[in-house]
């Protein structure tokens, strides 16, 4: 029965998505149009899959959200004394989260722009909003790689819901990068680059990767308590994918022929976007909107689905 409801629903989804498309791309015909139905298509379906995904396979919203209320303060001492940790005798403290990125940035700047001569207007802007993302996903999920078997004597101590540990890694990078951001407003500032009211809009990638940060994080946790070669493996891969995101060179440089590769990665709409609204006084189209939103709710839904099957059998591999 729930099968039938789950299908009924994102097949419904899915034909409300696909009149949006046809709607927004301005009819048949239209540029664009195939993209748009494809797009607004699958954004709808997977939209409702994962909201029932939470009503029906988590048996519920109203009980998970209870537990968590209930544990709410633990997660909260435990993003506390990671901060703590991380700035322990520090001179600078806090600090730190905003000298570190103007550093890296000066000296990114002073390569790239210079040596390599990438002719991007405002460089170390571009440089610093790209860095601001994806150092936050790449923080979040590398902390939570660990965080379970970290947490190992206090598992098997006490019940605490498992979740709780890869999404403490996330919240603690994500107030991390609020620090960071304001290395941002302050080159910002010095360079005087005009900002239009489209930076308002910072929040929706911010939002976005997190969301998607903590699916991957379940997905990295639950696979490296039986896999521990995960964690080699995983820090080779950041670097690739630094490297396969625009985040130092523009975004123009890639060949036409890799674009369509290159759309694939969810951190290159986020990246994007952030550029888009800070940089460029443009706001996005609504499909880049659903491009952003669908990649983080898939990647949610199955970091939920993994470590919710895999969670129980912890105990015996920490």
């Amino acid at each position: 029965m729930k099968n039938k409801i789950s299908i009924a629903v994102c097949f419904l989804a899915a034909a409300a998505g696909a009149v949006g498309g046809w709607l927004y791309s301005g009819g048949y015909g239209s540029e664009g149009f195939i993209e748009n139905m494809i797009l607004f298509t699958l954004g709808a379906a997977l939209a409702a899959g994962a909201l029932l995904f939470a009503v029906l396979y988590l048996k519920g919203i109203g009980p998970n959200v209870e537990v968590f209320k209930r544990y709410r303060y633990l997660l909260g001492n435990l993003i506390s004394r990671d901060l703590k940790v991380k700035y322990r005798r520090s001179v600078l403290g806090f600090m730190w989260s905003i000298l570190n990125p103007l550093l890296m940035a000066l000296v990114i700047n002073a390569v790239f722009s210079r040596i390599f001569r990438f002719q991007v207007e405002y460089f170390i802007v571009y440089y610093l909003t790209g860095s601001l993302i994806f150092n936050f996903m790449t923080e979040a999920t590398t902390g939570s790689l660990t965080s379970v078997i970290s947490a190992a004597s206090l598992i098997k101590k006490v019940y605490i819901p498992k979740y709780i540990f890869p999404l403490e890694k996330c919240l603690f990078a994500f107030v991390n990068m609020l620090f960071s951001s304001v290395a941002v407003i302050v080159v910002i500032l010095i360079v005087r680059m005009p900002v239009a009211p489209t930076a308002l809009l910072f929040f929706y990638p911010m939002i976005c990767t997190l969301i998607f940060s903590l699916g991957l994080s379940l997905i990295l946790a639950s696979t490296n308590v039986f896999f521990r070669d995960i964690g080699h493996l995983y820090t080779v891969w950041t670097v690739a994918w630094m490297y396969l995101t625009p985040v130092i060179y523009p975004a123009e440089v890639i060949p036409d022929r890799l674009a369509p590769i290159m759309h694939l990665n969810p951190m290159f709409h986020y990246v994007t976007y952030m550029r888009d609204v800070v940089m460029y006084a443009t706001v996005p189209s609504v499909t880049e909107h659903l491009v952003c939103i669908v990649y983080a709710l898939a990647f949610l839904a199955a970091g939920l689905v993994l470590f919710k099957k895999q969670q129980d059998r912890f105990i015996l591999y920490i």
